[in-house]
Order: C-alpha cells, then sequence, then structure tokens
C-alpha cells in the first residue's frame, strides 16, 4: 500500500508542476523518477486522485482539482480565454429560467463545466457535467446578458 500511496504522490507533483498532455507521457516522466506501470494502474490512479483532462493554449492537459494552482488562480482572475480547442467543442447555450445548458461535443463538457467552477465566477452557485452537457445554476437575478458575458470568457459566444 505504501507502494501506491507514493507513486499518488508522485503523479500529482509532476501533474502539478508540468504540462502533460497524455498518460504515455506521464507514464515515461514516472519511469524516469524510477516508477514503472502500466496504462491499467496509472488510469485507476488518475481515476483516484480525479484527474481531468482541460484545454489550454495548445490542446489539453491533466489537472487535479483544487491542485493546479496556476490554471485555477488564471481561472479566478478572468485571465484564460477561449482557446481554437474550446471552439472545437461548444455546439450551443440556451436558458430556462436560472439554468444554463450548455450543449458541447461528446467528451468536452467535463472541462467546461471544471473550469466554469474554478472560475469562483458570483454568477454561478454550480454546475453539472455529462458527457456532452454542462448545466450551470444562476444565481437569482442573473440576466442571460450576464451570463453570457460570463461563458464567453469559456466558450465562443458573441457577447
Amino acid at each position: 500500500m505504501k507502494r501506491k500511496q507514493n507513486r499518488l504522490k508522485l503523479i500529482k507533483r509532476i501533474v502539478r508542476n508540468n504540462s502533460i498532455t497524455s498518460q504515455s507521457e506521464l507514464a515515461q516522466l514516472l519511469e524516469k523518477e524510477g516508477v514503472v506501470v502500466t496504462q491499467a494502474t496509472l488510469s485507476r490512479d488518475l481515476k483516484a486522485l480525479r484527474v481531468n483532462k482541460v484545454p489550454n493554449e495548445t490542446g489539453y492537459v491533466y489537472v487535479i482539482p483544487d491542485e493546479n494552482k496556476q490554471h485555477d488562480n488564471l481561472l479566478k482572475t478572468g485571465q484564460r480565454s477561449v482557446t481554437a480547442q474550446q471552439q472545437l467543442g461548444f455546439v450551443s447555450l440556451q436558458f430556462s429560467g436560472n439554468l444554463a445548458v450548455i450543449k458541447t461535443r461528446n467528451g468536452y463538457a467535463t472541462g467546461l463545466a471544471y473550469d466554469i467552477d474554478m472560475s469562483e465566477a458570483p454568477e454561478v452557485l454550480g454546475t453539472i457535467a455529462g458527457a456532452d452537457t454542462v448545466f450551470a445554476i444562476l444565481r437569482e437575478g442573473v440576466t442571460q446578458e450576464q451570463a453570457r458575458q460570463l461563458f464567453s470568457r469559456f466558450i465562443p459566444i458573441d457577447k
């Protein structure tokens, strides 16, 4: 059990300090540290750590919720903007009362919901993500225009 705990700590350190884009890249960095893992083990470890892939300027990178300080701080201060990769995933935005429904291509919703949540925008109470849909619950009194302006930080919509 101690070996697994040490491996998980090492994975966290590597993901925190590097822009990891794939499991094979992560496996190579682990091997440089003297830890050899199978793809299945690495996949289970990433799931146990709740690692997500989120879009960045060059594609997608792994992040550990609440532990990737640089990414999260950029979100909180509004310094992240829409990238070409995010534009490919966005499908539509619709509203029903204080609920925003954001449709994406399959697999894009989780990363988008994570970015919205980590931005700590006061307009949003929280999100729920599926494979291709994000439900964002808006605070009472938030207008659709205010929501569109907020979401334009994450998806390519007209303000």
